[in-house]
């Protein structure tokens, strides 16, 4: 045997996944998808792996990192808490706006709320959840519909819970600031009743205090630990569900469930289904509508 065959072998790089500036390979991609999915549940195909290089090439050029492996050990380990949720908010997609997919509201105005009004006027609560608030149009556009249909709200037991996983988000929701041009979806009259300028802002627009008195914001994980005990008419998981595998959402379908009123409705997204063990527990109420059914006779 001649030296050269006893000479061992270089270990030979890995491909990476990705060209460009930092090296990125398959088992980055794979880790980062496996820490997304455990902490958020969101679900990474291989057809992401542009898009998580593109995001997150961002994040290794602000820490001075020269390689996603050496990311991968940042976020893993336990100095790279903070970073991991910075991760985690890049990754996400938070396209939201005033008054989307406007048949829900329409739905929560007109068959909804009249009954549940007559009820909270008469000593009874309404409970309503916006479960993704993302920077907050939701919860608010939420709230001018509870508000045209209710103008005494705030006298009442009337509250609006919005959640959101990021921090970042949820400190703007509860700011309630946005640029003019994020209005478009906002009625004129709404506008005019529901909101005000900013102050120091040129252009921006504050959400009126009464609205905000409506709404509490929280950051909560949907696959995490839940706090709230239900009682909830309405829950608003729009355009969320989309990110998760099929057993991840029909785990969350099935959590809502409980949470649900008799006749409460849940409102989902336009390329969402409710599917899963859970849809026993609710009945087809209109698009992307499903209504809570009564507790089966036991």
């Amino acid at each position: 045997m001649t030296a050269a065959a006893l000479k061992p072998r270089s270990p030979v790089a890995a491909k990476p996944l990705v060209e460009g500036e930092f090296v990125f390979t398959e088992g980055d991609f794979r880790q980062i998808a496996a820490m997304v999915h455990g902490d958020a549940g969101i679900a990474l195909p291989d057809a992401k792996a542009t898009l998580v290089y593109s995001r997150l090439a961002k994040r290794l050029r602000a820490l001075g990192l020269e390689s996603f492996k050496d990311y991968c050990a940042l976020v893993a380990g336990r100095d790279g808490v903070d970073e991991r949720q910075r991760m985690l908010a890049a990754l996400t997609t938070n396209v939201t706006r005033f008054f989307r997919e406007p048949h829900h509201f329409d739905h929560l105005r007109q068959q909804l709320l009249p009954s549940l009004i007559g009820a909270a006027r008469s000593g009874g609560k309404i409970r309503l959840w916006s479960a993704a608030c993302s920077s907050g149009q939701e919860p608010y556009s939420m709230a001018m519909a509870l508000l045209a249909a209710m103008p005494d709200a705030a006298q009442h037991d009337v509250r609006i819970l919005a959640t959101d996983i990021d921090p970042n988000v949820v400190a703007e929701a509860r700011e309630g600031v946005y640029a003019d041009n994020l209005l478009a979806g906002v009625p004129d009259e709404y506008r005019r009743r529901w909101t005000r300028p900013a102050r120091g802002a040129s252009g921006d627009v504050q959400m009126a205090e009464e609205l905000g008195e409506l709404i509490t914001f929280r950051e909560l994980n949907l696959i995490g630990d839940w706090p709230m005990k239900g009682g909830f008419q309405a829950i608003f998981c729009r355009n969320v569900a989309i990110y998760f595998d099929d057993p991840t959402q029909h785990r969350l379908w099935g959590r809502f469930a409980p949470l649900l009123k008799a006749d409460g409705m849940l409102y989902i997204g336009h390329s969402e289904r409710v599917a899963g063990p859970a849809i026993g527990c609710f009945d087809p109420a209109g698009i992307t509508t499903y209504r809570r059914n009564a507790e089966p006779v036991r």
